[in-house]
C-alpha cells in the first residue's frame, strides 16, 4: 500500500495502481466529480495517472488558483487540435500556458487572419463539447520521432531529438490528435470549459532565434469561469484606454522617434509631470537623511572591469573608443560611481550610515523588439540611492526604507503593495559563501520589519539578494518598481573601507535601493493608474481659464494672473470657438479644472468651475477657487 499525505496532513492508504482520481472518489463522489488535476509531491499530475509510491497529494478543482495554469495549457492543446482540423497543412510547435492565458506557435505559409481566429474559437468549442478523453502515453524515443516525422510534424521531431537521452517521452492523445507534451492535462476536453478567447496574432521565431524561420503565434486567454473571463476582458479594454502611449499623445506629454530609439523626447507638459514627481521624491529623501550626489555618465572601462560589469553586462552597455585608444562606457547603473564618492577621504564607523541619492541617467542596450513606450527604454533615470552602513545597521536601514517606500506609494495612490525576496541568480558576482551570508542577513532584516514576503528564487541582482516591491494599479495589474538589495560584493571589489570601533579597516555593507525604479517607467505606470486624470499637484496643467465671448477676455486674463500668482499652473484659452467645443477639447487633454467666465462672472468676480469627469459646473467667488485649488495643488 502507498501512504498519501493530504494538505491537512491527514493520510490515506491506497493500493498500487491507484490514481488521484481514486483518492478523490474514496473521499467523496462530489470531490471526484469536481477534481481537475492534482499536485503530487508538488508536481502537476494527471488525475488518472497512477501514484508511483508514497506521496503528498493536493487535488485541484476549479475553485483552486492553481487550476488556471492547467486550464490554459489544456486550452492551448485544444487550439492546436482545432488548427489541425481546419488547416491540415499547419505544423504545430509549442504551446505553453503564460500569465493570463496561453499561446501556440504554428508554421503555415498562409498567414492567419482575424476571421481565422473566429473559426478556430468555434471549432475549439465543438472539441470541448465532444468531451474527448485526454490520455497520457509513454513512447519510445525513436518511435516518437518516426511518428511525428511521418505526419509532417518536423518541429515536434526536432524537439524530441534535442531532449536528453534519458528523458521520458510522453504523448497526449486527444481524440484523433496527438501532441508531444510533458503534461499534465484534464481528464477530458469538457473539463476545460468555454471561458476562453483568442486575443491576437503575432510573429515569433522558432526557438526565439532570429536565424530561424518565422512562425505564427496565436495568443489566447482562458479562465475557470465565464465571469472571470468577462472581468479580464474588461481589464484589457480598460488597459487600452489607459495606454500611456495613447494618453501621452492626447495630453501632449512626450514622443519617441527612430533617430533616438528607446529614448524619450519630453514635451513641456510631460516634463512638468516628471519634475513634479521628482521634486516630491527629492523632498522626501532629504527629510529621510539622504545626501544627493551626481556622478559621470561616461566612465573608463577599467572601473567596469573592476566592478564586474564588463564581464557580466558588456552586451547591454554602450561603448565608445577615443582617438587615444581609451575605451569608455555609458553607465548602465550608478552604483560603482557612488562607491567612488564614498572612497574619497577616510570614513569612520561614526560616519555611518551614509545615504547617497542620485537621479542618475543610465543607458542600457535593449533589443529593438523589447522597447515599449516608457515601460522599456534604453535611456532612463533611476531614482537611485546607496546606503553604506555597518552590518549592525542593516536592520534599522531596512526598516527605515520599507517605511519610506510604503509612505511614498500611499501618497501617490498605490495602496496594494506585495513583496518578494529574490535570491541568487545564475549570473552573479561573489562566492556562494558570500551569497549565503547576504541572503540570510536580508531575510532576517525583512522578517524583523514585520512585512510579509514570498521567495522569488533565482531573481536576485548581480551583487546580492534583493527585496522586490510590487504595486497593484487601478485595474489590478501588478508592477515591480521598488528594490532593496543587500551587497557585500561591490564595496569589497572597489576598495571601500571604514575604520571600525576596533580601529581596524572593514568593508561596509552597501544597500542599493530605489522606489520608482526608473522615472520613465514609473511615470508610464502613473499615467495608466490614473488614466491621465492626475491628482491636481501632479497635473501638468492644473486648470484652464476660457472666456465665453471675446468681450470677457480681459477678465479671463485677470483670473489667470491671480491663479499664477498663487503658484498654480494655468493656461488661457481665448480662441474664438464655442464654449462646448473648448470644454470637450480640454477634457480630452485631462485638464483637472476648467474655469469659464462671462459677463456675470466678470461683474461679480466669480468663475464657473467644472471638474474633469463632471457634467455640471458651479459658480464660486474667485478668491475661494484660488484657496481651494492652492490647497489641492500642494505636494503630498
Amino acid at each position: 500500500m502507498y501512504t498519501i499525505t493530504l494538505p491537512d496532513q491527514s493520510q490515506r492508504q491506497v493500493a498500487p495502481g491507484s490514481s488521484p482520481y481514486d483518492l478523490a472518489a474514496s473521499i467523496s463522489a462530489g470531490l471526484a466529480k469536481q477534481a481537475f488535476a492534482a499536485l503530487v509531491n508538488g508536481e502537476g499530475w494527471d488525475l488518472h495517472r497512477p501514484f508511483e509510491g508514497d506521496a503528498t497529494c493536493k487535488l485541484i478543482t476549479k475553485k483552486d488558483p492553481e487550476v488556471l495554469e492547467f486550464i490554459r495549457h489544456d486550452t492551448a492543446h485544444v487550439l492546436a487540435e482545432a488548427a489541425k482540423e481546419l488547416f491540415p497543412e499547419v505544423q504545430v510547435t509549442i504551446g505553453p500556458a503564460i500569465e493570463n492565458g496561453f499561446y501556440y506557435d504554428f508554421y503555415r505559409e498562409t498567414p492567419f487572419t482575424p476571421d481565422d481566429l473566429s473559426r478556430l474559437e468555434k471549432r475549439m468549442a465543438e472539441i470541448i463539447d465532444r468531451d474527448e478523453a485526454i490520455q497520457r502515453e509513454v513512447w519510445d524515443r525513436d518511435e516518437a520521432i518516426q511518428y511525428f516525422e511521418g505526419i509532417g510534424e518536423a518541429y515536434k521531431a526536432e524537439i524530441i531529438r534535442d531532449l536528453p537521452e534519458g528523458e521520458k517521452i510522453t504523448v497526449y492523445r486527444q481524440g484523433d490528435f496527438l501532441d508531444l507534451c510533458r503534461g499534465p492535462h484534464a481528464p477530458s476536453t469538457k473539463h476545460i470549459g468555454k471561458a476562453f478567447k483568442l486575443t491576437k496574432l503575432a510573429g515569433a521565431y522558432w526557438r526565439g532565434d532570429s536565424n530561424n524561420v518565422m512562425l505564427q503565434r496565436i495568443y489566447g486567454t482562458a479562465w475557470a469561469t465565464p465571469q472571470q473571463l468577462k472581468d479580464y476582458l474588461h481589464r484589457l479594454e480598460e488597459a487600452e484606454k489607459r495606454d500611456h502611449r495613447l494618453l501621452g499623445k492626447q495630453m501632449d506629454l512626450f514622443h519617441f522617434q527612430e533617430e533616438a530609439p528607446g529614448s524619450v523626447f519630453w514635451h513641456p507638459k510631460g516634463w512638468q509631470l516628471y519634475l513634479s514627481l521628482q521634486k516630491y521624491l527629492r523632498d522626501k529623501l532629504v527629510d529621510h537623511g539622504y545626501d544627493e550626489i551626481n556622478t559621470p555618465q561616461l566612465v573608463d572601462r577599467k572601473l567596469w572591469e573592476q566592478s564586474g560589469h564588463w564581464e557580466k553586462f558588456y552586451e547591454n552597455m554602450f561603448v565608445s573608443e577615443t582617438e587615444d585608444g581609451r575605451v569608455f562606457a555609458l553607465k548602465p547603473m550608478n552604483c560603482p560611481g557612488h562607491v567612488q564618492v564614498f572612497n574619497q577621504g577616510i570614513k569612520s564607523y561614526r560616519d555611518l550610515p551614509l545615504r547617497f541619492s542620485e537621479f542618475g541617467c543610465c543607458h542600457r542596450y535593449e533589443p529593438s523588439g523589447a522597447l515599449h513606450g516608457l515601460m522599456r527604454v534604453r535611456g532612463f533615470v533611476q531614482d537611485d540611492a546607496h546606503i553604506f552602513c555597518t552590518p549592525e545597521q542593516v536592520l534599522q536601514e531596512t526598516q527605515a526604507f520599507c517605511a519610506l517606500l510604503q509612505e511614498v506609494y500611499k501618497d501617490l495612490g498605490f495602496t496594494d503593495v506585495s513583496i518578494m525576496l529574490a535570491t541568487r541568480p545564475e549570473k552573479r558576482a561573489g562566492t556562494d559563501g558570500v551569497w549565503d551570508r547576504a541572503e540570510a542577513a536580508l531575510e532576517e532584516a525583512a522578517r524583523a520589519t514585520g512585512v510579509d514576503f514570498t521567495i522569488n528564487p533565482g531573481e536576485g541582482a548581480f551583487y546580492g539578494p534583493k527585496l522586490e516591491f510590487n504595486i497593484r494599479d487601478a485595474i489590478g495589474r501588478s508592477w515591480q518598481c521598488g528594490t532593496f538589495q543587500l551587497d557585500f560584493v561591490l564595496p569589497d571589489r572597489l576598495g571601500a573601507k571604514y575604520i571600525g570601533e576596533d580601529g581596524q579597516k572593514h568593508v561596509p555593507v552597501m544597500l542599493h535601493r530605489a522606489i520608482f525604479g526608473s522615472m520613465e517607467r514609473f511615470i508610464g505606470i502613473f499615467i495608466e493608474h490614473f488614466g491621465g486624470k492626475f491628482p491636481l499637484w501632479a497635473a501638468p496643467v492644473q486648470c484652464v481659464v476660457t472666456s465665453i465671448t471675446n468681450e470677457h477676455d480681459a477678465y479671463a486674463q485677470q483670473v489667470v494672473e491671480t491663479l499664477k500668482a498663487a503658484g498654480l499652473r494655468v493656461e488661457l484659452d481665448l480662441r474664438n470657438e464655442k464654449i462646448g467645443y473648448k470644454v470637450r477639447e480640454h477634457s480630452v487633454a485631462k485638464v483637472p479644472f476648467i474655469l469659464t467666465v462671462g459677463g456675470r462672472e466678470a461683474a461679480d468676480e466669480t468663475v464657473a468651475m467644472r471638474q474633469l469627469g463632471e457634467k455640471a459646473q458651479a459658480v464660486h467667488p474667485l478668491k475661494d477657487v484660488v484657496m481651494m485649488l492652492s490647497d489641492l495643488a500642494k505636494l503630498p
